[in-house]
């Protein structure tokens, strides 16, 4: 029915207190499912003035020319590979992503992933539980304390992950082809930049911050995992085109790597058969690094407060 006022259509899950903000102003129609019901939502955008989406709904060239009225494009995430950019700016569509809003929830998971990849003790449980005592061969992890993290793509969360690590006592190194090696955020963070070779060699912990384009696609394969010491841990929060996943799986098997975490993988949801099923000393989690309760109050809120200032200014 219409209202008069301006649409905004939501297709993925966003906190309920944000979409309240946003029904004061505006017509929303909020699904998490749409992002899995295409003519629905070809339907809700033919009028819609904003989309709201995460990082499964594709915002193609077709999907805007079937919404000629959508002028705000909210990302509830960081990423903008899921997003046509060339065709929004060609369009005028303005792209709000929520930069910075979940930064904290992915270091944590970075963190933390960290310590239980190098220390090797924290999946006992069951065995422990049944009687088993695997004392001897629990009891070689190592500290992450005096150890050294390689942070490659030093943006706003690669640079919280180094803060994070100093506070634990690691070095921290890292390699960003867009910030020179001596610029004042290296220092500002305690860390040291370095070539991307270099800081692989160096590392007891990589843990990759970088967009999913060209330049980065196996940016991590066979070569690269060569470099790494073979007790050094791998951790991919960014996106899953970055590491070469059949490589991983193969050094991992081999004893040649000492463990690796990854919340996004080359095709989401990761596919049965997966040469990463099974594989030891791998945690494998669904693309989740940057959600928690608080972060998607942060980046829900953020979003549709940007959102709100586009559509109100542009009245």
């Amino acid at each position: 029915m219409k209202t008069g006022r301006r649409k905004i259509v939501i297709s993925e899950f966003m906190d309920e207190s944000a979409v309240d903000s946003l029904r004061r102003h505006f017509d929303v129609h909020a699904r998490a499912t749409l992002v899995d019901e295409p003519d629905r939502l070809r339907d809700l955008l033919a009028d819609a003035d904003a989309l709201i989406v995460r990082n499964r709904t594709q915002v193609t060239a077709a999907l805007l020319d079937g919404a000629p009225r959508l002028s705000v494009v909210g990302r509830l995430g960081v990423g903008l590979d899921n997003i046509a950019l060339d065709a929004c700016k060609s369009r005028g569509v303005q792209v709000f992503p929520a930069t910075g809003a979940n930064a904290a929830a992915v270091a944590e998971y970075v963190i933390a992933t960290s310590l239980m990849l190098l220390r090797g003790a924290y999946l006992s449980s069951a065995a422990v539980a049944e009687g088993q005592w695997p004392r001897t061969a629990l009891s070689k992890g190592r500290e992450a304390a005096g150890g050294t993290m390689a942070v490659i793509g030093f943006g706003g969360i690669g640079q919280l992950v180094a803060r994070l690590a100093r506070g634990i006592g690691m070095q921290v190194v890292g390699h960003d082809p867009q910030i020179p090696a001596d610029a004042a955020c290296w220092q500002e963070a305690g860390a040291r930049g370095m070539s991307f070779d270099d800081a692989l060699r160096a590392a007891d912990v990589v843990t990759i911050h970088v967009p999913l384009v060209d330049s980065t696609h196996n940016l991590i394969g066979p070569t690269q995992i060569k470099m790494l010491k073979t007790h050094a841990v791998l951790i991919n929060t960014s996106r899953g085109g970055v590491i070469d996943e059949s490589a991983l799986a193969d050094a991992l098997k081999r004893g040649r790597l000492g463990g690796a975490a990854l919340d996004v993988f080359a095709d989401e949801p990761l596919k049965a058969g997966s040469p990463l099923a099974g594989v030891p000393n791998l945690i494998l989690t669904p693309h989740i690094a940057g959600l928690t309760v608080q972060s998607n109050e942060r980046v829900s809120t953020l979003v549709a407060s940007r959102v709100t200032d586009a559509l109100l200014a542009g009245e």
